[in-house]
This record gives C-alpha cells, sequence and structure tokens, in this order.
C-alpha cells in the first residue's frame, strides 16, 4: 500500500491531540533526560539575548521556554505545532513561568506561512523526523530565517543506539505484522544514520553544517515506569497498535514492558538513547 501522507499527518494531528495532556504531564522528565542535548542545540543555533527564534514542532513547549529564558525581555520565540491542545500547554506554561516572549502558532511544518527573513535562529527538538516532506519543512524553515541565521534540530540516531524506542516499535511491527519503513518514510529514526541529517539540512542549501552526537541514557525508577511513558505519550506506537483489537494490544504492551526489563539497573531503568544535534546557516 503507498504512503498517504495527507492520511498520515491527519493521524499526526490528532495523536497529539489525545497525548498533549500525558506528554506535558511528563515534562519535568523530558526536561531531565533532553535538557542537556536541548542546551547543545540552543548554543548550536546560536541563541541568545535578544534572539528572535522560531520552535519548529514545539509540541508542549519544554525548549520553547529554556530559548525564552535565553533570549530574554528583548527576543522572542514563536512556537509551532500542528496540534492545537499541545500548544495550549506550551502557552500555560510560559504563562505560569511569567514569561512574557513567548508565542504560539497552530501550523504544518510543510506549511509555514511565515514571513521570509524574520527570524534569527530557528529549532526543532525530535520532530523534524516525523514530516513525511523533510526538505519541504527545511526549505520553510529557510525562508523564514534571516540571512546569516542559523537552524539546528535533534533527531534520534539508529535503532541499534535507541533500545527504549526501537524495541517497542520491533515488538509491535512484528506483533501487528506490519512492513518496514520505506527508505523515505516519516519516522522515528529516519534521520538518523551517520551524515543523514547534515546531509538534508545542506540538500535545503544550509552552510556551514555541523553536527554532534550526544548519549542521552532514559533514566527513571523502573521499565514499568518507561512503560507508562511510552504508552501514555508515544501517539505513534497506539497508531501502529490500532489494527489489533484490545486483547491483542494489552498482550503486546505486555511483551513490551518485558523487553523494557532488559534495560533495569541496580540503579533503576537505564534506556539506551543517542541523539544527533545538527545545525546550519542561512
Amino acid at each position: 500500500m503507498a504512503f498517504d501522507a495527507v492520511a498520515y499527518k491527519e493521524t499526526t494531528r490528532q495523536q497529539w491531540q489525545d497525548a498533549a495532556e500525558a506528554w506535558n504531564a511528563w515534562g519535568v522528565f523530558l526536561d531531565a533526560w533532553l535538557g542537556p542535548a536541548t542546551e547543545t542545540m540552543l548554543d548550536m543555533a546560536g541563541i541568545g539575548p535578544g534572539s528572535h527564534v522560531l520552535d519548529v514542532a514545539a509540541g508542549a513547549g519544554q525548549q520553547s521556554l529554556t530559548a525564552a529564558r535565553r533570549v530574554g525581555a528583548s527576543g522572542r520565540v514563536l512556537a509551532t505545532d500542528i496540534s492545537s491542545d499541545i500548544l495550549e500547554y506550551a502557552l500555560e506554561n510560559a504563562t505560569i513561568e511569567g514569561l512574557e516572549n513567548v508565542e504560539t502558532h497552530v501550523a504544518d511544518g510543510e506549511a509555514l506561512e511565515l514571513p521570509p527573513n524574520s527570524f534569527d535562529a530557528a529549532i526543532s527538538r525530535v520532530g523534524l523526523i516525523y514530516f513525511p516532506d523533510q526538505q519541504k519543512a527545511l526549505d520553510n524553515i529557510l525562508r523564514a530565517l534571516k540571512p546569516g541565521g542559523r537552524f539546528a534540530a535533534i533527531v534520534y540516531s539508529t535503532p541499534e543506539k535507541n533500545g527504549f524506542f526501537s524495541k517497542p516499535v520491533s515488538i509491535i511491527r512484528q506483533r501487528a505484522k506490519l512492513p518496514p519503513p520505506a527508505p523515505d518514510q516519516p519516522g522515528p529514526f529516519s534521520l538518523g544514520s551517520q551524515g543523514e541529517l547534515v546531509g538534508a539540512l545542506q540538500q535545503a542549501g544550509f552552510r556551514n553544517v555541523e553536527e554532534k552526537v550526544l548519549g542521552a541514557p532514559v533514566f527513571l525508577p523502573t521499565a514499568a515506569d518507561c512503560l507508562r511513558f511510552e504508552r501514555e505519550s508515544f501517539g505513534a506506537l497506539h497508531q501502529m497498535l490500532s489494527g489489533l483489537n484490545h486483547d491483542a494490544q494489552e498482550s503486546v504492551w505486555e511483551e513490551i514492558g518485558e523487553a523494557l526489563g532488559e534495560f533495569e539497573t541496580a540503579e533503576g531503568f537505564k534506556g539506551p538513547c543517542e541523539l544527533v544535534v545538527a545545525a546550519g546557516t542561512k
């Protein structure tokens, strides 16, 4: 069956509408897990006081708020996402922190329709991988940047380096009898091979492209906590399971929980995760 990008995007939008509350509720954990990589991304994007920043696929906006603290009162951050519900949490979180320099805009990253040459920097934290047309999204980001502006993105590397996520995906794919993803199909590891993210940025026209590979283990008390995190927050896994009945789905989740148990240690759960951060200049 041919990949249907329109249907995929609508399903993805609905996934994040449904998972918005849970994803936001895991915000403290997400900050601890992705915080160091986020700081690296902001550094590589050249974000500092006064910067005007575009955040694409911002989700509940943890990284948007981190950027907003950096840019200060003279800067601003525009958080965009395909899900209106999850952006409500981003704005609510900014309000709670007293950050008045954060705005939100519901938009598909492949159709941003923002004024050209209007941002000093742009970021995307684990979002670019889910765009059906990644080059189109990158074209839009490039257009929105001022000359000399920087874009930086975080993606997962390879399945072998991200067992906390690849094991559940593999189990679901096997149990639901799903074919392997096509090479050009969006997904968690679609830009993870060596040099792939750099190549995508260069193809889009970015200059001075650089990348860093970072270890980002998932630390939680138990494997059961990781299972709960993924079950509550990873809508893509639910989409993959949608062809199975309730009992079959529950059986799959049980198998995933057992598989994640492999990563339990005497100090708690330590799920393998490796991230790639790449950045380029307009």
